[in-house]
């Protein structure tokens, strides 16, 4: 049967073969990702186990294995120990590289049982799934072929490579290699594309590593993440619930005092607290500063407003030295650097008590506030006047 039972015009196959692989992209998003590793949301028994006989039968993926890769990466991220860093591996390695950095992470046995917890351990999974994960891409390529005939193979071979290539590619290469950062979380990871639609919303990397335990991976209001449209309609059908999102910052004018809501806003909020800083504080300086140089000099500024937010466990010796020596002739700016890493001091004293976390704080803005820098005063107060308000899902 050359043509098999499915004889398509060429276009009906690249339609074919967008929509299998997207379905097995909704599947490593939806399921394993956001439901099973970071268990932001809950799926309906038939839809979970869909997705885990999709990805049976179209990557011969193990959840159990995937989870606990992710997971440790999550836990090791862009050390020694990450077992997908580009950071550490190289750019070239990760994505050219990515399937077999995840089958060398599958063999380190220790690892899979420390962080694959709470993973499937019925029938299914210990005779089937897991016991012969490679059986699925096998059945698959029989599918194809009588399906598709002959160019079954080429379907079939596109499957195999579709998540290699996305997801271990571009997710966990570019996805910490280039792109936009909203948030200076303590790794690498950046936005691919504000647009997250070909890989299903894994592509606002950066937001997902700031806060992993959100379902929702979009943040901004241009951002749009596709897996999250899925999990809405999913859930108005009673098919998904929702566990956790984003936590949303609100002002209250009439609050005007550090109290313990500021300390939960600024404890479990603290990426998008400092983001706001940079926007409102230490850029504005900044720029006024940048107004007062001669033009020569205004390149020094711009190339320092990136050192000047960013997470200083990932920048460089060479960067550091940099901004040192910038921040050494420019005194205003300089300030508002020290009062941000005062301000982060403070969220780092895990063994202080609730009233000396509030009292630090108090005394942070009261120190901010005898500046007088504008916009640092400004933020002092807007800092008193936070809510913390979790987002409807």
């Amino acid at each position: 049967m050359i043509f098999g039972f499915f004889d398509l015009p060429w276009w009906g196959y690249i339609v074919v073969i967008l929509a299998l692989t997207h379905i097995t992209v909704a599947a490593v998003t939806l399921y394993l990702h956001r439901c099973q590793a970071h268990r932001s949301m809950d799926l309906h028994p038939v839809i979970a186990h869909f997705f885990r006989f999709w990805l049976w039968l179209t990557t011969g993926m193990v959840t159990k294995d995937w989870v606990s890769i992710h997971r440790k990466h999550h836990a090791k991220c862009e050390t020694e120990d990450d077992p997908h860093s580009p950071q550490i591996l190289g750019i070239k390695k990760v994505f050219f590289e990515g399937a077999e950095l995840y089958r060398e992470a599958r063999k380190d046995h220790d690892s899979i049982e420390r962080y694959g917890h709470g993973c499937p351990n019925d029938w299914l999974e210990r005779n089937i799934y897991s016991k012969h994960s490679a059986k699925g891409v096998a059945l698959l390529l029989i599918i194809d072929l009588l399906c598709f005939g002959v160019l079954g193979l080429t379907v079939w071979a596109i499957q195999m490579v579709w998540i290699p290539i996305l997801a271990a590619g571009v997710i966990n290469g570019i996805g910490h290699y280039w792109g936009y950062r909203n948030f200076e979380c303590p790794d690498a990871a950046r936005n691919v594309s504000p647009i997250a639609i070909l890989a299903c919303g894994e592509e606002l990397h950066n937001n997902h590593h700031a806060y992993g335990s959100s379902a929702k991976f979009s943040v901004k209001w241009w951002e749009f993440d596709l897996g999250w449209m899925y999990i809405k309609i999913l859930s108005a059908f009673k098919l998904a619930k929702v566990r956790k999102t984003i936590p949303e910052l609100h002002a209250a004018p009439e609050k005007n005092s550090i109290d313990v809501e500021t300390l939960k806003v600024f404890i479990n909020n603290k990426l998008q607290v400092m983001s706001n800083y940079s926007k409102e504080v230490i850029l504005p300086v900044l720029y006024e500063e940048r107004n007062k140089v001669n033009q020569s000099s205004r390149k020094l500024f711009d190339k320092a407003k990136t050192l000047l937010i960013r997470e200083d466990s990932i920048m460089s010796v060479e960067a550091k030295l940099k901004l040192r020596s910038f921040l050494a002739e420019n005194s205003n700016v300089k300030l508002v650097y020290e009062f941000k890493n005062q301000l982060l001091s403070i969220w780092t004293k895990t063994t202080a008590s609730q009233k000396e976390l509030i009292e630090a704080l108090h005394d942070w803005c009261k120190r901010a506030e005898a500046t007088g820098v504008d916009s640092l005063k400004q933020f002092a107060c807007s800092l008193k006047s936070y809510t913390l308000t979790l987002s409807r899902t």
